[in-house]
């Protein structure tokens, strides 16, 4: 697939450990800890290589050891980092993750620092880039005055991913203060979802979404599935069993493979099926991408 797609945000070192039995709270739990390669766009970049399209991925990197060994490992995977910058006085970033036995996280840490050097001047310098893509992804690690130029500026259809709760608010702010907001996709999580628009249910956030300027909203339920809605329909798609291994990257997974059915030109709410199969992929693997994800996908 020739489709260009370009992923912005968080490239990090994912620190993850998942422990042999309950959590003890402020005690050394036995576990298992996997050092791997991670951050948001990063891994939805990733998937996207693994998926056959052409795409690119705009972040910093650190300049210390992690920042070239993640870097390299991107370019190993088939992830155009020519629009990227090492910043040498940057530490990577890194994410630090704690999951129970079942795989499901307790708590994270997530340092990215780095990635705050993608602002909205960054951006423009790259601006004729990013708008001869088919498709632009973001995540809300980046600042939200980036975000608001993503906003503003990209002619692309724009996809974003929520990331966090804090983080998430985000995206409210800066469609708040566009004069024209608009946003093609916003995924979020449940809990995402109802923090940033102050509801108690996903269809009442979804429809406060819409209402701010988003076009398609998808709000992922864990193991219930995932909720999505436009101006037209809505539409509530369970879970697709499978082990859980591990959580992390899950979410990101969900999203390429939302990014991907658009564009083999499949339309919402169709597209959500994609990106519960591509979820499913992730949360059968210890790693925050699924090496096999085609081979599930195509």
């Amino acid at each position: 697939m020739n489709t260009r797609i370009s992923v912005i945000g968080g490239a990090n070192v994912d620190l993850s450990a998942t422990l042999n039995d309950t959590f003890i709270a402020a005690d050394s739990n036995p576990g298992h800890v996997e050092v791997g390669y991670g951050g948001v766009a990063r891994n939805i970049a990733h998937n996207l290589a693994l998926l056959g399209t052409d795409v690119q991925l705009l972040t910093i990197f650190g300049g210390d050891l992690f920042g070239g060994l993640l870097y390299d490992f991107c370019r190993q995977q088939g992830i155009n980092v020519h629009l990227s910058d090492r910043g040498q006085a940057l530490r990577t970033g890194i994410y630090l993750c704690i999951n129970n036995r079942g795989g499901e996280m307790i708590a994270a840490v997530a340092d990215t620092d780095a990635v705050r050097a993608v602002t909205p001047e960054w951006l423009a310098k790259r601006s004729g880039d990013i708008n001869t893509s088919e498709y632009v992804a973001a995540d809300t690690n980046i600042s939200e005055d980036a975000i608001r130029w993503l906003l503003e500026n990209v002619t692309a259809p724009l996809f974003i991913d929520g990331v966090s709760t804090t983080k998430a608010h985000k995206v409210v702010n800066a469609l708040r203060k566009c004069k024209l907001p608009y946003l093609h996709t916003l995924k979020l999580n449940l809990k995402e979802a109802l923090a940033v628009t102050e509801t108690s249910t996903y269809a009442e956030a979804a429809q406060k979404l819409l209402d701010m300027g988003v076009a398609h909203v998808y709000i992922t339920l864990s193991g219930e599935g995932v909720y999505c809605r436009n101006a037209a329909e809505e539409w509530l798609f369970p879970a697709l069993p499978g082990e859980v291994v591990n959580t992390t990257g899950a979410g990101d997974a969900f999203l390429a493979g939302v990014i991907y059915a658009y564009a083999k030109g499949i339309g919402f709410p169709q597209t959500a099926q994609y990106g519960l199969m591509a979820a499913r992929a992730t949360l059968m693997t210890t790693k925050a991408v699924n090496p096999d994800i085609a081979n599930i996908l195509l």
